[in-house]
């Protein structure tokens, strides 16, 4: 179960703490991907393995400057500083206060304990889905490559400008009218990071089948339009309500903080999928298509 490998994990940095590593040598431990690793630890922690180990060694070398001798230049090296002035500068960021004012007493500081996970069932919360299977399925996309380290940062807006250009350069409306009316969905497709690889693909696209005009989409394929097709696949599938990408994000965080440590599925290797509806539901902002597996 992955949250259990998330736990293994966070054991493991414990041990190594003082040690040199980053968080692909952590996911080696417990046998994950790197970027399965970053994607499930941060959602289920709130934080990247990298944030984790930073605040667990300034807490650690707060408390060491208080208790023993250990000069501010020995306490920078020991934790993973490569200048006195650097420790410094992320010490006073983290606790409110430097290190020489960690030693006198009454200096505030900030205590970061170790994480221990625990899967709890909340009341009052309902987590809708259903599971479906898709064969292979063909869509028509338009398709940019971005670094592996955006997919799971909030802060990163990459994919949400693609849609707008794509949008402000009139390419998403011409590939809709291919569609019959009222079947004019438009699929986002994120195709399986891989750790052999800095980018991976995401595709802004319709579905490729008998409500389409197969014959006019050729001439799009003539002018940079792709075409994206999938593996047959089993997936969870879950309404994401809100007015923007937030209740994407969320229902991601959902799917491994409580969807996958209850049902026992994890997500498989295959690419996962948006549908934005052109006749939804009412506050719908999309479905999230996730294939999984048994784990």
């Amino acid at each position: 179960m992955s949250i259990q490998l998330i736990q293994q994990a966070i054991f493991y940095m414990e041990k190594h703490i003082l040690e040199d590593i980053t968080y692909t040598e952590v996911a080696k431990s417990v046998y994950m991907s790197s970027y399965n690793f970053h994607r499930i630890f941060s959602f289920i922690t709130g934080m990247t393995a990298g944030e984790y180990l930073r605040k667990r060694r300034l807490t650690l070398a707060a408390q060491e400057l208080q208790k023993t001798d250990i000069s501010i230049i020995e306490a920078a090296y020991k934790y993973g500083y490569e200048t006195p002035e650097s420790f410094s500068k992320a010490f006073a960021r983290f606790h409110g206060s430097t290190p020489k004012q960690a030693r006198q007493k009454g200096a505030k500081l900030h205590l970061f304990s170790p994480l221990v996970i625990k899967i709890i069932m909340e009341g009052g919360r309902i987590m809708d889905y259903r599971m479906e299977r898709r064969e292979s399925q063909r869509f028509l996309t338009l398709v940019r490559a971005f670094p592996n380290e955006i997919i799971n940062d909030d802060a990163d807006y990459s994919i949400s400008d693609f849609w707008e250009e794509c949008f402000g350069k009139n390419l998403i409306e011409p590939m809709k009218q291919l569609r019959i009316p009222g079947k004019r969905d438009l699929y986002g497709l994120c195709s399986p990071v891989k750790d052999s690889e800095s980018h991976f693909n995401y595709g802004i696209g319709i579905v490729l089948d008998e409500d389409t005009d197969t014959a006019k989409a050729e001439q799009f394929m003539e002018n940079g339009y792709s075409i994206w097709e999938t593996e047959p696949a089993d997936y969870a599938v879950f309404k994401c309500f809100g007015p923007d990408g937030g209740c994407l994000s969320e229902t991601w965080s959902r799917f491994f903080r409580e969807f996958s440590p209850q049902t026992g599925y994890e997500q498989a290797e295959a690419s996962d999928y948006e549908v934005y509806y052109e006749n939804g539901e009412s506050g719908l902002f999309c479905e999230l298509w996730i294939p999984v597996k048994c784990n």
